[in-house]
């Protein structure tokens, strides 16, 4: 049942195919996509053929605004190239030619898609399998698990501030030694506002601002050109 246009991560569309045929030809790869592809339209979109206004896919560019703010550790400092799989240019050329993907300058496919989501009122639904997309409040559709859920809006910003807490060790984005995701749910449980979330971080955070703001704008998902994300009331 459609829910709205379809917005995908073409990132992981890229990399779980490329992944899949590592021992396979180029070809091969770029009908693993198309499969990935048509499960998600089988999914999504009502019409038995999509119509390119339906959906919308992302690809992240070469440059990425997070590097300059990342101060306290490289910001996807753990990553290897090698984990790059042989297939991968021919994987995301064919999102490209195929499926008219665009692809970022300068920030990230989640910022993309995290704007387009605003542009439609959130009307609409985040096809991926990355759980930092949760912060956006619309439906979201897990396309390796097959599950649907619904962000609203506060739970979208109480995720956020989740992450601030416990950071993103995919990213290199240290969050607070030994604070996981139910932890991290007790701190903020108490929380009715935005405010209290933020004056909950900074304080376990021991005051340390810079740090808090750090991570934040390093996990915060765009919702218009060059955002840059600030605490409530501007503290």
């Amino acid at each position: 049942m459609s829910k709205g246009k379809v917005l995908i991560d073409g990132d992981i569309i890229a990399y779980r195919a490329a992944f899949a045929t590592q021992d396979f030809t180029a070809r091969y790869a770029e009908e693993k996509v198309d499969s990935l592809m048509n499960y998600i339209f089988d999914e999504t979109i009502e019409l038995p053929f999509p119509h390119p206004t339906e959906y919308q896919t992302y690809l992240t560019g070469k440059t990425n605004f997070r590097h300059d703010i990342a101060k306290s550790h490289p910001y996807k400092g753990n990553r290897s190239a090698t984990e790059k799989p042989e297939h991968l240019g021919a994987t995301r050329q064919h999102l490209v030619n195929r499926y008219n993907a665009i692809i970022s300058d300068n920030e990230e496919a989640d910022d993309l898609i995290s704007k387009a989501a605003a542009e439609l009122n959130y009307d609409c639904t985040v096809a991926s399998v990355d759980k930092d997309m949760l912060q956006i409040p619309c439906w979201h559709f897990n396309f390796v698990k097959g599950e649907w859920t619904k962000v609203d809006e506060w739970s979208g910003t109480k995720f956020f501030y989740t992450q601030i807490l416990t950071g993103d060790a995919a990213d290199n984005i240290k969050g607070l030694h030994r604070v996981g995701p139910k932890t991290s749910e007790k701190m903020l449980a108490h929380c009715e506002t935005e405010d209290d979330l933020w004056e909950t971080c900074v304080k376990a955070y021991d005051g340390d601002v810079e740090r808090v703001l750090e991570n934040a704008r390093l996990l915060w998902l765009r919702r218009y050109d060059n955002e840059l994300w600030e605490p409530p009331q501007g503290e």
